[in-house]
């Protein structure tokens, strides 16, 4: 693919630039050169910090390393989401937050993946626009949100129906529990009873999955399974010893793997 075709492709209409702190992106493609030879960073040097609030409403700076994090990212993003060598991937996930670093960014990279990323919003110019996009691209595996589904929901199944969805293989999902409605919509009217339902659980300060239902496992709407190969989970009381039902409280990762904090 060439800079002009880049050019005569993506600038129309033509965009202003602020002059204080903006450039034009096709005119530095221009002058780049063709390959960058990455820096060689050691295993524990830090990756990048990503603030998150939880529930406590205070920030806290999380810190992944490149050695750990990579190896979650990696490791999750084949064998949970299964993203195979011709698959293209699609995950809506804002960058700016820890699924879009993981699983936007990371993750896919480092498989070398074909990954499908926008800037559309998910009802602009309708609510029609995720189905055409997916039709247009030919996306394989998509991975989103329960907001995302509960809200076209309530726009019914005429819109995605109005699209060819038969090359998605796998629909995974990410940021919250995903309901039995929800999850019953996402199967039966976007992958049409064929495609798995992947729900993960994790967290920033895990980086990468930890529980969920693998391909090829039995799906139960409103569970998101089990922990997956490499993690153990336990429930623990307030000093530390592990509970059965119904009394559990609290999870606990035990031990830590690699790649997670």
């Amino acid at each position: 693919m060439s800079n002009g075709w880049l050019s005569s492709a993506f600038r129309t209409p033509p965009t202003c630039l602020l002059d204080n702190f903006e450039v034009d992106f096709y005119e530095i493609m221009k002058k780049a050169a063709k390959s960058c030879p990455p820096e060689e960073m050691d295993a524990e040097d830090t990756l990048f910090i990503l603030y998150t609030s939880g529930t406590t409403g205070a920030p806290k700076g999380i810190v992944h390393t490149c050695g750990g994090y990579m190896v979650g990212a990696y490791y999750t993003t084949k064998y949970v989401l299964n993203v195979r060598d011709n698959d293209v991937y699609w995950c809506t996930a804002d960058p700016g937050w820890i699924t879009g670093h993981t699983y936007a960014v990371y993750g896919p990279l480092l498989l070398g993946s074909t990954i499908f990323m926008t800037e559309h919003t998910p009802d602009y110019p309708d609510v029609g626009i995720w189905w055409h996009l997916i039709e247009t691209y030919g996306i394989n595996i998509l991975y989103t949100a329960p907001t995302a589904i509960r809200m076209f929901m309530r726009y019914g199944a005429e819109w995605p129906d109005k699209y060819d969805l038969s090359s998605l293989r796998i629909l995974a999902s990410v940021g919250e529990p995903l309901n039995p409605e929800a999850f019953e919509w996402f199967y039966n009217v976007i992958g049409k009873q064929r495609c798995p339902i992947i729900d993960t659980w994790w967290q920033t300060e895990t980086g990468s999955h930890m529980v969920t239902t693998l391909v090829g496992e039995k799906m139960k709407p409103g569970y998101a399974g089990k922990p997956i190969p490499g993690i153990m989970a336990d429930v623990l009381d307030k000093d530390g010893k592990p509970v059965a039902p119904p009394t559990r409280q609290d999870t606990l990762q035990s031990p830590p793997p690699r790649g997670h904090q």
